[in-house]
């Protein structure tokens, strides 16, 4: 995943104490009910789509840019799947970030999935019942994306 310039510029200042970030994951399905994935250069493992706005911009912007971008598909987002507080990650080179996630539901509107950027090695469409290895951050989205409840929050804190 490719570190925006306004990271860069904190990252100067910082260095690499912990920073909290906005993150959006954008779960897209085409008319079919397949879901868009790619599979990431950075792990070589298959992954939902997202990425971090920029400064200003709104989340469901930032998932149509994010989603083509790496994928040349356009999308409407349609509902808000779930925020939550993620756990820290510590970057290779040292860098700790913790991200707010926001993951969208969105739908395919156009384009042809392929690989759009150099953070996909490749994207498709993919069945919910045919997914490929996928770790339970994925999974759990898509089990939320597809579920016709309201927008799932952390139970744990709502008490």
């Amino acid at each position: 995943m490719a570190t925006p310039d306004f990271i860069r510029a904190l990252r100067a200042s910082i260095d690499h104490q912990p920073l909290w970030l906005p993150g959006v994951t954008a779960l897209v399905f085409d008319d079919d009910g397949r879901v868009l994935l790619g599979r990431r250069s950075d792990t070589g493992k298959w992954s939902v789509i997202g990425g971090i706005p920029e400064p200003g911009e709104q989340p469901a912007a930032c998932a149509v840019r994010e989603v083509f971008e790496e994928t040349a598909v356009t999308c409407v987002p349609e509902r808000v799947v779930l925020v939550q507080a993620l756990k820290p990650v510590t970057y290779p080179n040292g860098d700790v970030c913790q991200y707010m996630d926001i993951t969208l539901r969105c739908r395919a509107v156009g384009g042809e999935a392929r690989v759009n950027d150099d953070e996909s090695l490749e994207v498709g469409w993919f069945p919910v019942d045919a997914l490929p290895d996928l770790n339970e951050f994925c999974l759990f989205r898509i089990k939320q994306a597809t579920s016709d409840g309201p927008t799932w929050f952390d139970p744990a804190v709502i008490g």
